[in-house]
Formats: C-alpha cells, sequence, structure tokens
C-alpha cells in the first residue's frame, strides 16, 4: 500500500456533530471526498447544504436531528448510524456553542449550556463511540474538537475555555485507556476561524485588527484548513497518533 493509500477512507462511516455548516461541513465535506459515508447530527430539521456536498463526492449521507444540550440522543445516534450503515469507524465531535460575558456578571445557564454541549456530551458521544468500536472489534477514531482556548485563557468566555481545556484532557484520557483496543482518539484546536462563532470578533474591526496582527498566516482560517487535519487524524496514515490535540492555527500558538 502506497502512502496516499493510506490517507483514503473507502467504506469507512463517520458521525459528525454540528455538521450543517462551518468547520462541521468542512470536515464531514473533506472526509467524504476522501471516501468515507457521512452520519450528520444537528439540531436543524435537515442539513440539505451539506447533504449535496457530501454526495457530490460520490458517498453516501445520513442525518440525524438532535439536540445535543442533552446526552439523551447520544445511544439514538449510534443505533441510527449502525441501521443506516451498518457499523461505525469515525466520530468527529463538532458540535459546541460559546457564550460571551464578562466573568464577574457570568450567569450559571451560560455556564451549563456550554459545559454540557461542549464537555459533558463530547465525553458521553465518545464513550458511546469506544463501545461500538469495541463491541465490533474494529478499533476506530475519534476526533475531538478542542480550541486555542484549550492553551489560553481568553476572556469573557469563562465557560468555554473550561469546556475546551477540558475536552484536550479528556482526550488524553481517554487515549490512555483505549489506545490498546486500537481506538485513536485525538483532538484538533481550530484557531480563529472565519464562522458562525467568531462573527462578532470579526465585526469588531479593531479586535479583528489585533487578531490578524497575531496570526502569521494573516488570514482567518477556513473549514477547508480544517478538514485536511480531520482526513489525516481519521485515516489509517495516523494509526500511531494518539492523545494529541493538533493546532490549525496559522501560526497563532508560535507567536
Amino acid at each position: 500500500m502506497g502512502i496516499i493509500d493510506l490517507f483514503r477512507l473507502d467504506g469507512k462511516t463517520a458521525i459528525v456533530t454540528g455538521c450543517s455548516r462551518g468547520l462541521g461541513q468542512g470536515m464531514s465535506v473533506g472526509l467524504a471526498q476522501a471516501g468515507a459515508n457521512i452520519f450528520g447530527v444537528d439540531y436543524f430539521p435537515d442539513a440539505a447544504e451539506t447533504k449535496e456536498k457530501v454526495e457530490k463526492a460520490g458517498v453516501k449521507f445520513s442525518y440525524f436531528s438532535a439536540n445535543l444540550l442533552t446526552i439523551e440522543p447520544v445511544e439514538k445516534i449510534f443505533a441510527e448510524a449502525v441501521k443506516a450503515f451498518g457499523h461505525v469507524d469515525i466520530v468527529v465531535n463538532n458540535a459546541g456553542i460559546i457564550k460571551r460575558n464578562d466573568a464577574v456578571d457570568f450567569t450559571e445557564a451560560e455556564w451549563d449550556d456550554v459545559i454540557n454541549i461542549n464537555l459533558k456530551t463530547v465525553f458521553f458521544m465518545c464513550q458511546a463511540a469506544a463501545r461500538q468500536f469495541i463491541k465490533q472489534n474494529s478499533g476506530g477514531k475519534i476526533i475531538n474538537i478542542a480550541s486555542m482556548l484549550s492553551y489560553q485563557g481568553g476572556i469573557r468566555v469563562p465557560s468555554y475555555t473550561a469546556s475546551k481545556s477540558g475536552v484536550k484532557g479528556i482526550t488524553m484520557l481517554m487515549a490512555n485507556e483505549w489506545a490498546k483496543h486500537n481506538i485513536n482518539t485525538n483532538a484538533i484546536a481550530p484557531g480563529y476561524m472565519a464562522t458562525d462563532n467568531t462573527s462578532a470578533l470579526r465585526q469588531d474591526q479593531e479586535r479583528s485588527a489585533a487578531i490578524l496582527d497575531r496570526i502569521p498566516a494573516g488570514r482567518w482560517g477556513t473549514p477547508d484548513d480544517v478538514a485536511g487535519a480531520a482526513v489525516f487524524l481519521a485515516s489509517p496514515a495516523a494509526s500511531y497518533i494518539n492523545g494529541y490535540t493538533l493546532a490549525v492555527d496559522g501560526g497563532w500558538l508560535a507567536r
């Protein structure tokens, strides 16, 4: 098998949460172009645009609408994915939210909502993935979405910082426990991306200029920038990478 073949995902099934737009859509399309069928999850009634893009790549797309603010849908997600495609090989935990407020004014609801979807649901999605991979005796790939705030404190986003620091931590823990089952658990830490989560920052000219001034690449990232990292970590080429959080940040952390 040549090195390029190690990046192929033909016949694999990938669950991608938050698949309808932004980074989730970009990763869904990237995985599809590498050959994986996509089981998309989001809270919208459908993901028509993602479905079109995925099917254009010549693979299948199935969709499940779920509110991931609770873990109630987790078991159903995996049952439906197996029903649709027969097996699960890759899980990308991308769905997440952010709440902005001064720490001195931050509310319990702002804390709980972010922690629930960004950290609690992510853990239980990973747990369900590991159980499925072990049941299949197939191994598998788990990719969590971390953040620059897995490494830094940030401002006005206390629950987001806590959740993304937690994602980096549990990614390492799960790698320690599950690598023996041929399960690779890793994370991607996107830098400042042109997505809905950063719309307020990009509209603030002073803040946007300060951010861009620090990024060596000199631009906001795009979903395409993250798609390649997702394909790599989901592929056999990354079979000896465990518990690592890969920054895709245009050089932000190096500055």
